[in-house]
C-alpha cells in the first residue's frame, strides 16, 4: 500500500537541503510513496531540484508570524488532500499547529515547544546520539529512533540543462574558462564571514590562473561582494542580489570549485557536488557539516572556537581574520 506524506520544511535553505536524505530514506522504507513539502515561498526552487518530492506547497507564513486562526485554516485545507502522514521538522508550536489541524492520522515530529497534544507520534531528540542535523532528519523517516542505523544519505539535486542555460544566457556567462565561485555572505552574522581582503587576494591568485571567479548571494550579500572585486582589481563578475535562488543554483552548479562561509550556499554547493572549501569561523561543522565526499573543511580551531556567535565577543574575528588565502588555496589543491 502507498503512503502519502506530508513534509512541513524547515526555512532555512541550507536546513532545506539537508532535508533530502529524509525524502531518500522515505523512499526506501515505503516503495512508490508521494512526498509533498510545505515550505515558504524563498526555499521553494531547493525543494524542486530533489526528484524524490512530488509536488512544493508554499507555506505564507514568515519567521515570525504568530497568526494561529490563518495557520488552522491552512492545516483544515491541507488535510483534505489524503496523507497518511505529516511529518513536522521545524520545532516550534506554530508549525505543529498545521499538522495538527490537518487532521492527518499520524503526526510526526520531535517534543520541540511542548507539542504533547498536537502530534501522536512524538520523539523525544537525543542530541548526543544525533549531533548531525541531517540525521535528525533522516531518523523521523522510522518508526523509532532505535530503528535508525545511525545514517543519512547526501543531498544530490538534479539540475535541468535548458533552465542553466538560460540562466547563463541572461547573465551573459560562459563556461569556456574555469570557475571560481565564491559565497562571502552569512545571514548568521559577520563571525562565520571571511574577510573581503582574504577573498580578494585569492581572487587574484586563481584569476592569474586564467580562471573566471563569480560571485554569489543575496542582494544583503551586494557590498562585501563589491568590496571583493574593487580589492581583487575587477577580477570577478558579481552576481549578489542579481540572480534568482534558482538562476544562482543553476550557475553555482557550474562551478569547478566553491569556496564559502558556512552558509546555506554552502549546503547548496554540497548537495551539486561540486569541488568545495568551508570556512568556518564562529561555527562548527559537528551540527550541520557539507555533506559531500568532495567539500574540504577548514578551520583554525582556535582555543576561543566555535563560539557560536553572530559577532566575536574577543572583538577580533581572528578564527577567520588570521586564516590566509594561502591556507584556503592549499586545501583548495590538496588531494
Amino acid at each position: 500500500m502507498s503512503r502519502n506524506i506530508l513534509i512541513i520544511s524547515p526555512s532555512w535553505i541550507g536546513d532545506c537541503v539537508m532535508t533530502q536524505p529524509l525524502y531518500q530514506r522515505l523512499h526506501e522504507l515505503y516503495p512508490g510513496c508521494t512526498i509533498d513539502v510545505y515550505a515558504p515561498k524563498w526555499s521553494m526552487a531547493v525543494l524542486e531540484r530533489m526528484p524524490e518530492v512530488r509536488r512544493v506547497i508554499e507555506n505564507p507564513f514568515g519567521h515570525g508570524a504568530l497568526k494561529l486562526k490563518q495557520r488552522w485554516q491552512a492545516g483544515r485545507e491541507l488535510g483534505k488532500q489524503g496523507y497518511d502522514q505529516v511529518i513536522v521538522l521545524p520545532g516550534s508550536f506554530k508549525s505543529a499547529i498545521i499538522a495538527r489541524a490537518s487532521g492527518i492520522a499520524l503526526r510526526t515530529g520531535y517534543v520541540g515547544e511542548s507539542r504533547y497534544l498536537l502530534l501522536n507520534d512524538i520523539r523525544k531528540l537525543d542530541k548526543a546520539a544525533l549531533p548531525l542535523m541531517v540525521d535528525r532528519y533522516t531518523a523521523l523517516a522510522h518508526p523509532s529512533q532505535a530503528d535508525f542505523n545511525g545514517h543519512s544519505g547526501q543531498p544530490h539535486f538534479q539540475i535541468d540543462p535548458a533552465s542553466q542555460q538560460a540562466a547563463l544566457a541572461k547573465h551573459r556567462l560562459d563556461t569556456e574558462r574555469p570557475i571560481l565561485a565564491f559565497c562571502p555572505g552569512a545571514e548568521y552574522g559577520p563571525a562565520k564571514r571571511w574577510p573581503a581582503a582574504h577573498f580578494a587576494e585569492l581572487a587574484r591568485r586563481y584569476a592569474a590562473e586564467d580562471w573566471q571567479i563569480w560571485l554569489f548571494g543575496s542582494q544583503k550579500d551586494r557590498e562585501i561582494a563589491e568590496e571583493i572585486n574593487r580589492l581583487s582589481n575587477d577580477v570577478c563578475t558579481n552576481l549578489c542580489g542579481s540572480t534568482s535562488l534558482s538562476e544562482a543554483i543553476d550557475l553555482l552548479a557550474c562551478a569547478d570549485t566553491v569556496v564559502c562561509n558556512d552558509s546555506g550556499l554552502m549546503h547548496l554547493a554540497a548537495a551539486l557536488d561540486r569541488n568545495l572549501v568551508a570556512v568556518y569561523g564562529s561555527s562548527s561543522p559537528d551540527h550541520t557539516p557539507p555533506l559531500s565526499d568532495k567539500a574540504k573543511i577548514i578551520s583554525l580551531k582556535l582555543e576561543c572556537s566555535p563560539c557560536f556567535k553572530r559577532e566575536c565577543p574577543l572583538g577580533h574575528t581572528d578564527c577567520l581574520n588570521k586564516l590566509t588565502a594561502q591556507m584556503v588555496w592549499d586545501k583548495a589543491h590538496q588531494s
